[in-house]
């Protein structure tokens, strides 16, 4: 029997001993990251998670409340961060960011089949380590591999590399920032064109300043939305190469390549420009939302396949840190030439 919401109870209930662990890592990172506010809890969160999973590698009995943490908190707090933001604000950054933006995304694209085919990665696990370091991780990835039919495989070492890849970024890019004396406006442009998935980009953003964090989110959304020509252009090449074989080529819904919660972010924005939310609940929602992203850098933590890592071989994972060093030092590039940095 379903409740109103569609999950039987027992589904709900085989969440609970993996959110519990979840929280509790959440917890003890926020009271960390208060006493060490230089760090953060969202690195904190991230990196005790990584630690206690490779610990007591958590099974079955773990792994769908780890999941629920590690997704449906995240995107939970990225609607709520719309509370923070009007929609002039969200037009004016994402605008602004278009220039580095793009750039940043032909870096990584010519880059993938460039160096990709010099290092003898193949074809599909270049496309998707590609678009997920220009685009945004995982999620990319996800997108991108029914268009293209990529193997299980290829789909793990892509998302394993790009893991490595944000856990470096949390811990290597606010350092980056303090060196440079970025401002908190420069930081996020820099967090949310050169970090690949939302999740770490929030975490790095978060741990440099509140601005930083908001300016980061509307960059990282606005270049999420590359998710859909590219994966509209890479399902017509695929067409175009199963009509020459096959006679025949799949449809691609372009509807479900927009991620829900950018639209949950929206209108959560629209309805703040609108002033139907309070400014004295600003301070709780912002706290809510802070405290949702130690709970997803947790779960993302926990959630770490360290064997898996391993299994991915030497090629993609370096492949993936080229295109990411790349991206790095096109960001800055682009924002020196553009006047923000």
């Amino acid at each position: 029997m379903e409740t109103d919401d569609g999950v039987a109870p027992a589904a709900r209930a085989s969440r609970l001993p993996g959110l519990a662990l979840v929280f509790g890592v959440a917890v003890v990172a926020a009271v960390v990251g208060r006493m060490v506010p230089v760090v953060g809890g969202p690195v904190i969160g991230i990196v005790l998670g990584i630690a206690l999973a490779a610990l007591i590698r958590p099974g079955t009995r773990l792994r769908p409340g780890i999941a629920v943490g590690a997704t449906t908190v995240l995107q939970g707090s990225v609607v709520v961060l719309g509370s923070q933001l009007s929609l002039l604000q969200i037009v004016r950054v994402g605008a602004g960011s278009l220039p580095v933006l793009l750039g940043t995304l032909s870096v990584a694209l010519v880059g993938a089949y460039w160096i990709g085919r010099w290092l003898g990665v193949t074809g599909d696990q270049r496309t998707l380590i590609g678009v997920g370091t220009g685009i945004c991780g995982a999620s990319a990835i996800a997108a991108v591999t029914p268009v293209i039919g990529a193997a299980g495989v290829d789909v793990a070492y892509a998302v394993s590399t790009i893991f490595l890849c944000n856990i470096s970024a949390v811990l290597v890019f606010p350092v980056i920032g303090h060196l440079l004396g970025m401002s908190q406006h420069a930081f996020g442009l820099f967090a949310g064109t050169a970090v690949n998935d939302m999740s770490s980009v929030v975490a790095v953003a978060g741990t440099y300043g509140h601005a930083a964090a908001n300016d980061a989110i509307v960059v990282k959304l606005t270049r999420t939305l590359m998710i859909i020509p590219i994966s509209l252009a890479l399902a017509a090449l695929v067409a175009r190469r199963e009509r020459r074989t096959a006679g025949r080529a799949h449809r691609v819904r372009v509807g479900r390549l927009v991620p829900r919660f950018l639209v949950g972010f929206l209108i959560v924005a629209t309805a703040n420009s609108l002033g139907l939310i309070p400014d004295a609940i600003h301070p709780a929602l912002r706290e809510v939302s802070v405290f949702a992203i130690i709970v997803a850098m947790s779960a993302i933590g926990l959630s770490t396949d360290l064997a898996g890592l391993r299994r991915a071989g030497p090629r993609p994972l370096l492949l993936g840190v080229c295109l990411w060093g790349a991206v790095t030092l096109a960001s800055l590039a682009l924002q020196h030439l553009t006047g923000t940095l």
